[in-house]
């Protein structure tokens, strides 16, 4: 074998095997291979997927340079979200070399697709400094970023983040959790997508949590929900494995204090500045507390002062602001500036300024220009050095056993009051389900299941609605006159926490029949939409 055809340098074959073609049934596993940017030698990396999911497989990585199929010493485990990464120094020679990955699953091997790379030799150093890659290139000579979600994944399209580090990005917050549970899910689905695809091609990641806060006032409800929508951020972390080198910390999204919302979508009720702040306060405490890494609040200045007490201890978490429609090329620009007056809140500096450390300053990127599908991107930048950003990244957490979101975890469901009267008036059940040390659930939802035998014969219609972590309000409309019999059931699509339920019996008797309402024969006169991005930066 000539000297041209040796890429990794510590490849040493341990065992030469050819590759099967038979597969486990009904597992898959994916890989993908980047040449990950790199201030020392050249370095390769391999990830992807084993589904369905199982967490601790040894993944075996193969190389096959123009011979048999060799087994290298490279290997990693898949996370509980099943997801893999394996990196490797390799010595560039421009040679092209096939690889491909292998599990075993229930005794039979799994290989994934093969792949091809061309190592591609690096620009010399005279130290292996991580600062050298992160270049500020972004507006105003600062360190740029970008935020994603599943609505940068139209039909299920892939983000191109080579394309995207080529455009300067340098960054990425992932949206990796979220209070409500459809969109929870989403998100998932996508940081798996995501994370490791971006940090392949150089790209340090971060995530981000979404809050919907509680429909509750006592401060030890408050505390409660908090503490476990921040175990579920936790778990999050833990399902892909924890941070790595080369992950930003988790951000807390606080923009929303509506904690009820009417039928009509209009809000009803907000949360209390002294409830936003000890919500905040014990989430992001929690957060660090557990993963060691300093977490960052994402929010805008007038949420910060009209909806939050000033807090010393809020003031230790880096702050992610959001402003738009002002230039970030222009040397004298900053977030977080009235026009006149002083923003008074926890991070107000003594000029009036916002003591930022991310600035989201736009919201209508230009999608396509940085590989994302669609029409438009957040994009952020950082406002210190490569070092300040390295800081930032410092310091890593490698989830335990114990970490991890438990699998069919028993819960104990519990119907507290139960309403029930006429026809033209709702059913309502307020429902809560607790853990087996009876802290509240985490993740899932209830519903009520009629019995078949004196099912109604139309289709009422359930409502949700969530007042704080394993507590809701079940209200069912349009229920017939009649004796009912069925189970509320609470059921967590993530298998988190087991199913549970509790049979329920009620009456409704026959109501006034409401007046037809006439159809108006007035028609609207169509509004012209709103440009969003007209006053923004199209970058």
């Amino acid at each position: 074998m000539k000297f041209k055809h040796l890429i990794l340098a510590i490849v040493l074959a341990f065992t030469v095997i050819e590759m099967p073609s038979s597969s486990a049934v009904n597992s898959q596993l994916s890989m993908s291979l980047r040449q990950t940017p790199s201030a020392s030698e050249a370095l390769l990396t391999f990830y992807g997927t084993l589904s369905p999911a199982k967490s601790g497989i040894n993944v075996y990585i193969y190389i096959n340079t123009g011979g048999p199929w060799t087994q290298t010493r490279f290997k990693g485990k898949t996370t509980k979200a099943g997801t893999w990464k394996v990196e490797a120094l390799a010595t560039a020679l421009d040679a092209k070399v096939q690889y491909r990955a292998s599990v075993t699953v229930s005794g039979k091997k799994i290989y994934s697709p093969v792949r091809t790379i061309t190592i591609k030799q690096i620009a010399e150093v005279a130290q292996a400094d991580p600062a050298l890659i992160i270049t500020a290139v972004g507006p105003g000579g600062r360190i740029h970023g970008a935020d994603i979600s599943r609505w940068q994944h139209p039909n299920d399209k892939a983000i191109d983040f080579a394309k995207m580090y080529e455009a300067g990005i340098r960054f990425v917050m992932i949206k990796a959790s979220d209070t409500r549970e459809d969109a929870d899910q989403l998100s998932l689905k996508y940081l798996i997508m995501d994370h490791s695809a971006a940090q392949a091609v150089g790209i340090y990641t971060g995530f981000y949590h979404y809050a919907i806060l509680p429909d509750v006032s006592d401060s030890d409800g408050i505390v409660r929900d908090a503490t476990a929508q921040a175990q579920k951020a936790i778990w999050r972390l833990a399902s892909i494995g924890g941070y790595t080198q080369r992950d930003l910390p988790y951000a807390l999204d606080l923009e929303n204090k509506c904690v009820r919302l009417s039928t009509s979508g209009a809000c009803q009720k907000y949360a209390t500045r002294s409830a936003v702040t000890l919500w905040a306060t014990t989430f992001l405490r929690l957060l660090k507390e557990k993963t060691g890494k300093v977490p960052i609040l994402y929010s805008y200045s007038n949420f910060l002062e009209s909806s939050m007490n000033r807090n010393a201890e809020l003031a230790q978490y880096p702050l992610w602001l959001a402003q738009y429609a002002i230039d970030p090329s222009n040397p004298l620009n900053q977030p977080g500036l009235k026009a006149s007056g002083c923003y008074v809140h926890s991070w107000t500096g003594a000029h009036c300024d916002s003591q930022w450390a991310i600035w989201q300053y736009t919201s209508c990127g230009i999608a396509p220009k940085y590989g994302v599908p669609g029409s438009r991107l957040d994009l952020n930048l950082f406002r210190g050095s490569a070092n300040d950003f390295l800081g930032l990244v410092q310091g890593s957490w490698t989830p335990q056993v114990v970490d991890f979101m438990p699998t069919n975890e028993p819960s104990t469901l519990t119907v507290n009051t139960l309403s029930a009267s006429t026809t033209n008036k709702l059913v309502t059940f307020n429902v809560t389900v607790v853990r087996p040390d009876l802290t509240p659930v985490v993740t899932g939802s209830v519903k009520l299941v009629f019995d078949p035998i004196n099912a109604p014969t139309n289709k009422p219609i359930q409502t949700v609605l969530r007042e704080t972590s394993g507590s809701w309000t079940l209200a069912v409309k349009d229920v017939l006159a009649g004796t009912y019999t069925g189970q509320i059931v609470f059921t967590d699509v993530s298998q988190t926490h087991a199913q549970s339920f509790a049979p329920v019996i009620f009456t409704v008797v026959q109501g006034p029949t409401p007046s037809p309402t006439p159809k108006s024969t007035i028609k609207a006169t169509p509004q012209p939409s709103a440009d969003e991005c007209a006053k923004q930066i199209k970058n």
